[in-house]
């Protein structure tokens, strides 16, 4: 069966925020958030994700004015989210992200091992590196972390993570009252780590999570990302705009897996989706026209440039796409894709922002239900993928024709489940619990 995880933001799509039906968050509405998670959870999805920057973008002109006018501020705090969310759901995963340039092993650990605990074995946390230099100034550092050093710092901390959620065993709580015998000292492990980002020394002060390991996602399609993933990641949230790049992906990734001697069933492959559904095609097709219509170039343009690091603003709207490949420093795979394929089809820099800002280089199927299902199951049965994570262009508060319309249309092809199987998150995606490295 595939797997679904629906994206929890105010809407991907950068005119979307400006549609008259949208529902804003700002990162602070609540029982917002609430209905939408109960929503998903009411149409079976396996997953709610929860993104996460850690600045304020300003790259664009190098001040916060394009930033803030559109909408790309207001990220709503994840783990803190989730485990509320925890509360008010039964079944439903519950991932969120973490930055490894920015938090510390010890810290994380505890807070998504108590968000386990909280919610019965339904916690996930997707490792990011971080992107711009805006989050780095938050943390003491002038600038960030170049690519290579990011990525060797996260590889890093998601092995310290695992070593600190083994290190307090599961039956380490003995509680004998009669023998004054709380625990069992035999099931704690000091490990102290040494490394070069990392000194820690365990145990950690939290039973061991539900799921042994909560389950790890990483996002991302560059080489280091690829490498990191195939030796980490149970499942992947990438981004591949067609289907042949995405059944290229789907293969390269499970052969790297089992160079790292894993079974490539163990990594769930989820490519973004920003689905349009529409009551016919003309409604779809004219819901599509007028969500690009609310696109303005400088909203394109300030999130391009903080994705990647660099100030677009010195160069021309009007201008060629200028061959910015070699001096990514944020988001490197993903745009080298998108600047090569500007380049070749001579686009403007508008162009290419405003192109962007629609689907943000996800696959934008835009159609009736049943054209999106089919679409959705080709995907699947043509080894492109496992599952999708659906990212909305805007919330409705309303109404969800994906969650109302296509859903039950992949449900009755036979691709995804009716109800949920009992057990853990990790259980439900078919991923093993992992072996406690100390026994």
């Amino acid at each position: 069966m595939m797997n679904l995880a629906l994206y929890l933001d105010s809407g991907i799509h950068q005119g979307g925020w400006r549609h008259p039906q949208a529902a804003t968050t700002g990162g602070r509405n609540w029982p917002l958030y609430r209905k939408i998670a109960q929503r998903a959870e009411a149409a079976k999805l396996d997953m709610i994700f929860v993104a996460d920057k850690l600045a304020i973008d300003d790259v664009y002109g190098g001040h916060l004015a394009h930033t803030v006018q559109h909408r790309q501020v207001g990220w709503s705090e994840p783990l803190t989210l989730l485990a509320a969310l925890a509360a008010v759901t039964d079944h439903i995963g519950l991932g969120g992200t973490v930055s490894s340039s920015y938090s510390e092993p010890y810290t994380t650990a505890r807070q998504l091992a108590n968000i386990d605990h909280i919610s019965g074995g339904r916690a996930a946390w997707n490792v990011v590196t971080s992107l711009t230099h805006a989050e780095a100034r938050n943390f003491g550092r002038s600038q960030h972390f170049s690519h290579e050093d990011r990525y060797r710092r996260a590889a890093e901390f998601i092995d310290v993570m695992k070593a600190l959620w083994d290190s307090f065993e599961e039956d380490a709580l003995v509680v004998e009252k009669s023998r004054a015998r709380f625990a069992d000292p035999a099931r704690f492990h000091r490990f102290d780590h040494q490394g070069e980002s990392f000194e820690v020394q365990g145990p950690l002060n939290l039973p061991r999570p539900p799921q042994g390991h909560p389950v790890v996602i990483q996002a991302g399609v560059s080489e280091a990302f690829i490498d990191l993933a195939a030796q980490h990641a149970e499942m992947l949230f990438v981004v591949q705009p067609n289907r042949e790049r995405a059944q290229q992906f789907y293969q390269t990734i499970k052969e790297r897996a089992q160079h790292y001697q894993r079974q490539p069933d163990q990594l769930r492959i989820m490519p973004g989706l920003v689905p349009i559904v529409g009551h016919s095609e003309q409604d779809a097709r004219d819901r599509a026209e007028y969500l690009k219509s609310l696109i303005t170039v400088e909203s394109g343009l300030s999130f391009v440039s903080a994705s990647m690091n660099i100030d677009l603003s010195q160069y021309p709207v009007d201008g060629p796409v200028p061959d910015l490949r070699e001096q990514i420093t944020g988001s490197k795979g993903r745009f080298q894709y998108v600047i090569a394929n500007a380049i070749e089809q001579k686009l403007t820099l508008g162009e290419m922002a405003k192109r962007y800002a629609e689907s943000l280089s996800f696959p934008s199927p835009t159609g009736t239900a049943d054209h999106i299902a089919q679409q959705m199951t080709e995907w699947y049965q043509h080894q492109a993928c496992d599952g999708f994570v659906i990212l909305p262009t805007y919330i409705d508060e309303n109404e969800d024709l994906f969650l109302s319309q296509v859903v039950p249309r992949l449900q009755d092809a036979g691709v995804f489940h009716q109800d949920y199987a009992a057990g853990t998150l990790r259980e439900r995606l078919g991923l093993t619990k992992p072996a406690n490295r100390f026994h």
